[in-house]
Formats: C-alpha cells, sequence, structure tokens
C-alpha cells in the first residue's frame, strides 16, 4: 500500500480557501491508497474568539469540507484521514474524520488539548477506535496525543497497523523525535501529517514524518515548506509483533503490574 501526508498552511476560518489549497496538491496524491491532512484542517488553529472557532466549525454529515473530502476519495480511489473542527450539537471537537471511496467512514476526537484549545473544545468522548479497511487496520490520534504513550499501545492492542496522526504542532523538535520511538515499540506505522506557517504568535513546525515499524523514518518533509509525500508500506511487518523466537510485542505484557496506569494522577 502507499500511505502518506500532505503537508500545507490551511486558511483561518477560510474552509474555500483551503479547499482550493487542496485542489492544487492532490493530484501529487493519485497514486496513493491512504493520504493524512494536518489537525483542524478546515478551519486553522489559532482561534481569535469562541465565535471564530464556532463559525468556521462544522458537522460530518452536511458538511462542505467533509463533502469535498468524500469527492476527492471517489475521484481517486483512495482513503483520507483529515483533522476537523467539528460540531456536534452545541459542543465543538478537535477530531480527525476517515472518508474513502464510499463516503465517510468514522472518526475520532481528540483525547488530550493542548493549551487554548481547552478554551474551544470537548475533550473526546468516543476512546480510541480502530478502523478495518480490508487491507489495512487504520487508528488515529491528534497532534498533542503523540506524548502520551498509553494511547498508542491501546491502538496497536486493537489491531492498528498505522496510526494516522493529523498535527499542528509548534513545539520544536520534540514530536517529531517521538514518532519514529512509538512506531518501533508499537510496531505500527505512523503517518504525522503536520501543518506550516503562522498564525498570530504560533509558527507551525512542518517536517511531516512517516515511521515504519521498524522505527526508522521513511520520508521527512522540510520545516516549511509545502510537501505531499507517499511511501510504500507493508501491512505484515506491522503485524509482526514478534521481537525474537521467544518475545512478542504484545503477548509478553504484564498488565497485572500497569494497574498505576489507570489511576488519576493527584
Amino acid at each position: 500500500m502507499k500511505i502518506g501526508f500532505m503537508q500545507f498552511a490551511p486558511v483561518l476560518a477560510d474552509v474555500q480557501a483551503t479547499m482550493q489549497k487542496i485542489d492544487c496538491l492532490i493530484a501529487q496524491a493519485s497514486d496513493a491508497d491512504l493520504l493524512v491532512l494536518p489537525e483542524l484542517c478546515n478551519s486553522g488553529y489559532n482561534f481569535q474568539s469562541v465565535e471564530q472557532a464556532w463559525t468556521s466549525a462544522e458537522e460530518i454529515r452536511g458538511g462542505v469540507f467533509v463533502a469535498c473530502l468524500e469527492s476527492l476519495c471517489q475521484a481517486y480511489g483512495f482513503y483520507l484521514v483529515s483533522g476537523l473542527n467539528e460540531r456536534d450539537g452545541d459542543r465543538l471537537y478537535n477530531s480527525a474524520v476517515l472518508v474513502g471511496p464510499q463516503g465517510y467512514v468514522g472518526r475520532y476526537r481528540k483525547l488530550h488539548l493542548f493549551m487554548n484549545e481547552k478554551d474551544f473544545f470537548e475533550p473526546g468522548d468516543e476512546g480510541l477506535p480502530v478502523f478495518d479497511l480490508g487491507p489495512i487496520r487504520v487508528g488515529m490520534l491528534v497532534c498533542f496525543d503523540w506524548i502520551f504513550p498509553e494511547a498508542w499501545r491501546i491502538l496497536a492492542l486493537k489491531g492498528a497497523d498505522v496510526v494516522c496522526h493529523p498535527s499542528n504542532l509548534v513545539l520544536p523538535g520534540l514530536a517529531q523525535r517521538a514518532i519514529p520511538v512509538h512506531a518501533l515499540t508499537n510496531r505500527v506505522y505512523v503517518v504525522t501529517a503536520n501543518r506550516i506557517g503562522t498564525e498570530g504568535e504560533l509558527t507551525f513546525t512542518g517536517l511531516s514524518t512517516i515511521a515504519n515499524p521498524r522505527g526508522e523514518v521513511q520520508v521527512q518533509a522540510s520545516p516549511a515548506g509545502e510537501e505531499v509525500c507517499l511511501v510504500e508500506a507493508d501491512v505484515c511487518l506491522a503485524r509482526d509483533k514478534d521481537i525474537t523466537p521467544k518475545n512478542n510485542l504484545l503477548a509478553d505484557r504484564r498488565p497485572e503490574v500497569y494497574t498505576l496506569l489507570v489511576e488519576k494522577a493527584h
């Protein structure tokens, strides 16, 4: 399978301009099987008010941005994961959506909110789903989720072959170093699609990354350029959890001594 990312700068509170940018870049991903776009791709990130966050959000069903993604998937025959400013009733969620040639597949709502996101979004309330697309099983995390190893391990335990990671990373030199480690310690592919550019006082760090289950960086984008990158993914490599002839990543776990992980820190 070919998996990849699109690194670019969504336009704050202007979904039409963002969709035009995607249209200009999408042909470079025409032979992808699975493509990942950045966090909050439909709205931009650094909202100046709750009203701006609200008016740039959309519901998954009937939303113009998700409809655009569905149209692209139908046209090119691939799957897309994208960050989404999701409106649900009177609440907003920092979500990731998975769509394919037959339309909407599923969503993930960001569990670990970063900084000012807590002023606009509700914490995710639907756990850590994994979606079986037939040839590949897909899990999703969003940006700051990268720092919580528990989330990665749960996706591996649920059978994810690839973790799609839409991001708007602003802390330089951190997540991009951790991604190959999470890939290695969970024996999964990771596609981190970061954005570039600036919004207000925030500068986004680019360096979108794909790491394989050996912890090898297969490709990494530049810090500031628009780029579409694809790599070949061997699903069998992600499903082989044997470390030695006598050690298996998942079978050798000792969950009875991990109970502290589910206790709330004081």
